[in-house]
């Protein structure tokens, strides 16, 4: 009676005492998303303007891309503490108490459904649609954009499938053992059928990539809440050292084998690659499956594809074409939509306008002002971009934390213990997502982007088109001529750029005789070695993707807090440095090789494939608790700040190199941890079975004449 006084005490501060415990909790939460944003950022930073040596281009809207993505996660995370969570651990604890099996597994897929949709890094894969060609990966391109809600629902329908089996499988006290060599080989066959599809092979970084998007800071914690409250009840209290792992590892492989199966559904209904003009031809009908209208498809091919597939639809008349232009560029928001910058849409201007179009655009052909891109956030769309970010995150929180509440008050009938701590929780996370997402939109996405289009400069000669400048007054008696040894002629003219004369090859797409315009565009690179694809550019490319992928694993806070448990489980013999050095370095690995899949064009399914088999061999022969921690290993490397930032530069490294799609780096960063832990668990249990038997006392046979004496 007197400790529940005690417990039942309040004590009453002062309003200054308050705001001064706020302020300083407050402080040290935004501090925590420092520590775990800043180091990254700073790598990504520095390596781009020191060893690239290229500017950072719209800084100002990167900074507060990233001041938002640090203010939005420690709302987010709080929300998420205060909020999500404890509904999701009572709920983990009752359910098996109170209800059947039935109702267990329908609560888990819903949960596991609605975990999805709340994942801060979701919204990462609606974004990267734009990068992807509509005729050279027609299946990609409709699943990024006019189906994008179609993908994360299947991603979502994966997660709940996953949480049924886990549930499954902790009520029936399975090893995740059978589980891991069904779902690795089915997801090896629908891989080698998607490979073997011109339009599913460009699938399959995406798919894979879908499973490291699960295992974010939401779906993670609910499924483990869940998770441990079952596996405790179904092994009736006694001390369950495997009770929540594995079912992280079904949350990360099953999405995989949904999203391939939504492909193969789609595949049947688009056209296969095939070149932009062919693509847009009136003989291809199919073509227009893939925009949500006939406007939505002519805007994106005077975008996006060349001249002659831009004529295809205007019947070949250069005239209707220029009409349609015309028009479009005296809409600013349509400008910004279809071309992206003033200078991408002055850019085809000059390569494809005609003169009557060039003169009635006379003034931004003939000055530099404007160049760059278009502002990100003018002043008229500041209010929208508000209410998308708001009206997602509402979308996202909203739904599952009243699924939630239902389940507590309707199906479990349990009251929560501090409802006004709990809705202060959910606003935090509705307000925190909400920013979080515009922070990326402004911050991780951009400077991911950057990073990766400027490292082939590594390796390759690249042109810069945000730097790109005209030349007025410009005729052909500035051009030279130079000899080469084989007698061909190359043509060239003196630039001054940046108090500097330069020569600079001349190119006549870029001459517009009739205005006496040239549009100049620098141009830098290999930065190391001489020739293209240089092997010690390429060398600097693949350290630098190792570095990102080991420190940024380094950052995640889930990371510690496994090696902790594991030191636990293992009695010290696997410790916490060595968990942490291993996902680390397979991180690292998996991202070096991600990137290399991609300067080289190297098909995923044939680094995927022998790592899986690989894995599965590790699987045989490790133990079911190294098993459960080794794949589960994985879902903590793929936190908000890793997810965004890979994906952009995954997009835009395969931007500049030419490939047809740049997914695939998460899933391979995803893999190799796993191999380097279970590998680190196979050598610690090889490690102790030596130290047993060593040490093993020694039997003593007594003899009968001893004992007489």
């Amino acid at each position: 009676m007197k400790r529940a006084k005690q417990a039942a005490r309040q004590y009453k501060v002062s309003g200054k005492e308050a705001s001064s415990m706020i302020l300083r909790y407050i402080r040290k939460k935004i501090t925590e998303q420092i520590k775990a944003v800043a180091s990254i950022i700073l790598y990504l930073l520095l390596f781009q303007t020191i060893v690239l040596g290229t500017p950072i281009t719209q800084a100002s809207v990167i900074a507060l891309g990233v001041a938002m993505v640090i203010l939005g996660l420690s709302f987010f995370m709080e929300g998420l503490l205060l909020g999500i969570m404890p509904m999701g651990e009572e709920i983990g604890i009752r359910l098996p108490q109170k209800t059947g099996i039935r109702t267990i597994l329908i609560i888990a897929f819903i949960l596991g459904v609605g975990a999805t949709f709340a994942e801060p890094a979701i919204g990462i894969l609606k974004a990267a649609g734009s990068s992807v060609s509509a005729w050279q990966a027609p299946l990609l391109f409709l699943l990024l954009n006019k189906y994008s809600a179609h993908l994360v629902a299947a991603v979502g329908f994966g997660v709940g499938i996953a949480l049924i089996l886990g549930m499954f499988r902790f009520l029936k006290g399975h090893s995740l053992k059978p589980y891991i060599y069904v779902l690795i080989s089915l997801l090896l066959a629908l891989s080698l059928y998607a490979y073997l599809d011109p339009n599913l092979r460009h699938l399959l970084g995406l798919a894979w990539d879908c499973g490291g998007v699960t295992t974010g800071p939401v779906t993670v914690p609910l499924v483990l809440a869940l998770g441990i409250g079952i596996s405790h009840v179904a092994n009736k209290g006694g001390d369950n050292t495997e009770g929540g792992f594995g079912v992280v590892t079904m949350a990360s492989l099953v999405p995989v084998i949904a999203v391939l199966a939504l492909g193969i559904f789609f595949s049947f209904k688009v056209p296969p690659p095939m070149p932009d003009a062919q693509f847009f031809s009136p003989d291809n009908p199919s073509n227009l499956y893939l925009f949500e209208d006939e406007q939505a498809m002519r805007d994106y091919a005077i975008g996006n594809a060349g001249h002659k597939a831009q004529l295809q639809l205007f019947a070949n008349s250069e005239a209707k074409l220029s009409g349609y232009v015309a028009e479009l560029g005296r809409n600013p928001a349509r400008v910004r939509s279809v071309f992206g910058s003033q200078q991408a849409f002055r850019a085809w201007l000059m390569l494809n306008g005609t003169n009557a179009l060039k003169d009635e655009y006379h003034d931004l052909l003939s000055t530099n002002s404007g160049d760059g891109t278009l502002p990100e956030l003018p002043k008229g769309d500041i209010r929208s971009f508000i209410r998308r970010n708001v009206v997602n995150a509402s979308r996202a929180i909203i739904p599952l934390s009243i699924f939630l509440l239902i389940v507590l008050y309707a199906v479990l009938r349990e009251r929560l213990g501090r409802p006004d701590e709990v809705l202060l929780g959910l606003t935090f996370a509705v307000i925190g997502m909400a920013i979080f997402s515009g922070g990326i939109e402004l911050g991780l996405s951009k400077i991911g982007d950057q990073v990766g289009s400027n490292l082939p400069v590594s390796f390759a000669s690249m042109e810069f088109p945000e730097r790109q400048e005209l030349v007025r007054d410009f005729d052909e008696s500035m051009i030279n001529s130079a000899l080469s040894p084989d007698g061909s002629r190359q043509r060239f003219f003196y630039y001054e750029d940046s108090g500097k004369i330069i020569t600079v090859p001349y190119a006549p797409e870029n001459h517009d005789s009739a205005q006496k315009l040239y549009r100049y565009i620098p141009t830098r690179g290999p930065l190391f070695g001489q020739h293209p694809y240089s092997m010690a550019g390429i060398l600097v490319v693949l350290l630098f993707a190792f570095i990102m992928g080991y420190s940024a694993t380094l950052a995640e806070p889930a990371l510690n807090a496994l090696g902790l448990t594991v030191e636990d489980l293992t009695v010290g013999a696997f410790r916490k440095s060595q968990l942490i050095l291993s996902v680390a370095v397979g991180v690292g690995a998996g991202m070096t090789l991600g990137v290399a899949k991609i300067i080289w064009n190297l098909p995923l399914f044939w680094l995927l494939g022998p790592l899986y088999v690989l894995l599965l061999v590790f699987t045989r022969f490790s133990t079911e608790e190294f098993v459960n921690i080794g794949w589960d290993s994985a879902g903590v490397t793929t936190g908000p700040i890793t997810v965004p930032l890979v994906l952009s530069m995954g997009l835009g490294i395969g931007s500049q190199v030419g490939v047809v799609e740049g997914f695939g780096i998460l899933s391979l960063a995803s893999a190799c941890p796993i191999i380097s832990v279970l590998g680190m668990g196979l050598y610690v249990n090889h490690k102790r079975r030596v130290y047993m038997q060593e040490y093993e006392p020694e039997t003593y046979e007594i003899k009968p004449e001893e004992l007489s004496l």
